[in-house]
């Protein structure tokens, strides 16, 4: 939980030395947003950099910083520059007159501002009163502001050890289902005081205590959703046209997709939505999303939308059989409850491959971490951190990490990362000053007293070495999770499901539609799928060409 003063507001602070632009500024800054934050705009650069100071040492929240561009000494990009390193979670825009976009120079000074991350984004000065095209930018920064540090109190409070492998996935799941939330330590006097109010006298841990006032002891996942207000259970009306199995990308665009034009959707996910994309802290090449978006919420906004359009989502729950049953298939869920369906729609995604190092697999979730765990990031301020993995996801989550951590080290067996990660998160990382690769390593050890406390890395040149470590992120390619799934569809030897033209051998007299699996009436989307590109953009594509195959499935059937 932040230290911040909850009593006090939080500031937005505003910099131009050019003063009728800062007049504006201020003016549209004041009058939206001066009841609930704290103004201060000023024209000299030095002096913002001083209070900003003051600030942060008074353990102030600061939401926003905004600096003109064409500030001389120090500029616009190096005072932002500055405010993260004086509090990370600083969201920093650089503001620019309209117009600028005109400008080559200006537009590849900010790109390059971006990508070695000294600004989050521009904002355009405004240019009239109200300006909407200001606010929309501002407001947006002020958002995600405020749902990483939230300003009041929690909805649900977790009680237990910082190290604790279960407090770790009760708050995971928080984090992914954006529910805010606050963690105390069991021994803390916030913790002993929450305890008292709420006449709790438990002698396990962890505790949740949720809005309904309960108190909850260990409690499953299931609990914690019905108590977020998450579905866990199915209504009496347990038919379906469509069952889509999993909330990832693929899984939620198949639920917009199909909840949109008709089709009765049910959205079975054992986790939390958005699958292993909810866990990415920054996606910058997603078409339309020009600042970027975090996994968590862009898979946020796909959830309502499929909502909004009707699609029933089953949280905390798996399908652990399927049969078919007259012209359908019946699902059986974990909860012994079953329901019965026209067409089946397999985004299961994957989960990283596991290190097999015991030691390490011991303390998952107590340093050991599978995914870029953004939960835990504030908390390893200052910490050395390492992360296993090549590939895109990988090289988010260092990034994301190195706001907080003092180092980062990415681990890959390869010598280049250009064959697995994108080419603008290698520039990111090598830009970034305190993030290193370290080729030809793999992690063969590591241990520590009831957390992580040191790696054992091993490369053909050095042989091992032991290193601390406080934390390790692991995301080391994927496995399918489809040993459940019958026999009847086929998959490849490593377990992705085979569709369409992978098939091994054409029906004689029927299809197979696109994404269709050998299993007719059943199709596959996104990772989970053999030759899949593994990438955000086209699991959501994926996830609306399988309801494309839905429909013309369904139409059969009514013939």
């Amino acid at each position: 939980m932040s230290t911040q003063d909850l009593t006090s507001k939080p500031v937005i602070l505003a910099v131009d030395d050019q003063k009728a632009e800062l007049a504006s500024v201020e003016e549209e800054l004041t009058s939206r947003y001066g009841q609930h934050y704290e103004i201060h705009c000023l024209n000299s650069p030095e002096q913002a950099l001083r209070i900003l100071g003051e600030l942060v040492k008074a353990g102030r929240g600061i939401a926003l910083v905004l600096a003109d561009q064409s500030m001389k000494t120090p500029t616009g990009v190096e005072l932002l520059s500055e405010a993260k390193a004086l509090d990370p979670g600083i969201k920093r825009g650089l503001l620019v007159p309209w117009g600028a976009w005109g400008e080559a120079d200006a537009s590849a000074s900010i790109v390059e501002a971006m990508t070695l991350g000294l600004i989050d984004y521009y904002v355009l000065k405004p240019w009239q009163s109200p300006d909407e095209y200001f606010h929309r930018t501002v407001t947006a920064f002020l958002h995600e502001w405020a749902r990483n540090r939230p300003h009041g109190p929690a909805r649900i409070t977790i009680i237990g050890q910082p190290g604790e492998r279960r407090s770790y996935e009760l708050r995971d799941l928080l984090s992914r289902h954006r529910v805010e939330h606050a963690f105390y330590q069991e021994s803390s006097p916030e913790a002993r005081d929450l305890m008292s109010h709420a006449n709790a006298n438990a002698a396990t841990f962890p505790i949740a205590i949720v809005p309904s006032g309960d108190v909850l002891v260990d409690p499953s996942d299931a609990e914690i959703a019905d108590a977020c207000g998450l579905r866990t259970r199915l209504d009496a009306d347990k038919n379906f046209d469509v069952v889509i199995v999993g909330a990832g990308p693929a899984g939620l665009a198949a639920a917009v997709y199909g909840a949109s034009e008709g089709i009765r959707t049910l959205v079975v996910e054992r986790g939390a939505v958005g699958g292993q994309a909810g866990s990415s802290s920054m996606i910058r090449n997603y078409l339309g999303f020009a600042r970027g978006i975090s996994g968590s919420e862009l898979a946020a906004q796909a959830y309502q939308q499929a909502w909004v359009f009707g699609t029933t989502f089953l949280m905390t729950r798996t399908i652990t059989t399927i049969r078919r049953e007259g012209d359908g298939f019946v699902v059986a869920l974990s909860d012994g409850d079953e329901a019965w369906t026209r067409a089946i729609v397999l985004a299961t995604g994957v989960s990283y491959r596991r290190l097999g190092v015991p030691t390490l697999e011991e303390l998952v979730g107590a340093g050991v971490f599978y995914g870029a765990a953004a939960s835990e990031a504030q908390a390893l301020q200052g910490r050395h951190l390492f992360v296993v993995g090549g590939g895109n996801s990988a090289g988010q989550a260092a990034l994301h990490l190195a706001k907080h951590a003092a180092t980062v080290s990415i681990l890959v067996r390869s010598d280049s990362l250009a064959e697995s990660m994108s080419d603008y998160l290698i520039k990111e990382i090598g830009a970034a000053r305190n993030i290193e690769v370290r080729y030809g390593t793999r992690v063969v050890g590591g241990g520590g007293e009831g957390r992580l406390q040191n790696l054992v890395l091993s490369t053909a040149s050095d042989g091992n070495q032991t290193v601390p470590a406080d934390a390790l992120f692991i995301m080391i390619g994927a496995q399918p999770h489809t040993d459940w799934l019958p026999d009847e569809i086929q998959r490849d030897r490593w377990g992705f499901i085979l569709t369409g033209r992978d098939l091994p051998e054409s029906r004689s007299g029927t299809r197979p539609l696109l994404l269709e699996t050998s299993m007719l009436g059943v199709f596959a989307a996104g990772d989970v799928r053999h030759g899949s590109i593994q990438r955000v953009a086209s699991a959501v594509g994926e996830g609306s060409i399988a309801i494309r195959s839905v429909h013309e499935h369904l139409q059969a059937l009514a013939e």
